[in-house]
């Protein structure tokens, strides 16, 4: 057992030590001039919130084995110096899941610092949100 076991700040606080963060605006930049943009929220929370075009949609609980150049299940763009910045709704799991990807070799990982929720707070490029189901009918009125 660890005798000094870390908390979840200390732990967000090493990877993103670990990370070149970029700001909304640098990320658009970025994206535009050909760095992946990898959205790792699930469904329902885009849904909710709305979507960037153009990210990749690579949920959290696969995206070591889509990044890995070495894995089976790997995407096709996998490779080490591939430039990608990944977002999450707010910034924290983003600077996670981005400081796992370093520890697979993937060196230009990093992530989007505030998510996408500055995203749209910098009035840059979004869809939706949208409704996960049609809306129920409204009965007429007499």
């Amino acid at each position: 057992m660890n005798p000094c076991p870390r908390g979840i700040d200390e732990i967000l606080f090493a990877a993103r030590s670990r990370l070149r963060r970029l700001d909304p605006e640098a990320t658009h930049v970025a994206h535009r001039a050909g760095a992946v943009l990898v959205d790792i929220r699930p469904a329902a929370q885009r849904a909710a919130s709305g979507e960037i075009p153009g990210a990749l949609i690579v949920e959290r609980n696969v995206l070591e084995w889509r990044f890995d150049p070495r894995a089976a299940s790997r995407l096709p763009v996998a490779a080490y110096d591939l430039p990608v910045i990944v977002f999450c709704q707010e910034g924290y799991t983003s600077s996670l899941a981005a400081a796992s990807l370093l520890d697979l070799g993937v060196w230009k990982a990093t992530d989007l610092a505030g998510g996408f929720v500055a995203w749209r707070a910098a009035g840059l490029p979004a869809f939706g949100p949208t409704a996960l189901y049609p809306p129920s009918p409204v009965p007429a009125l007499l």
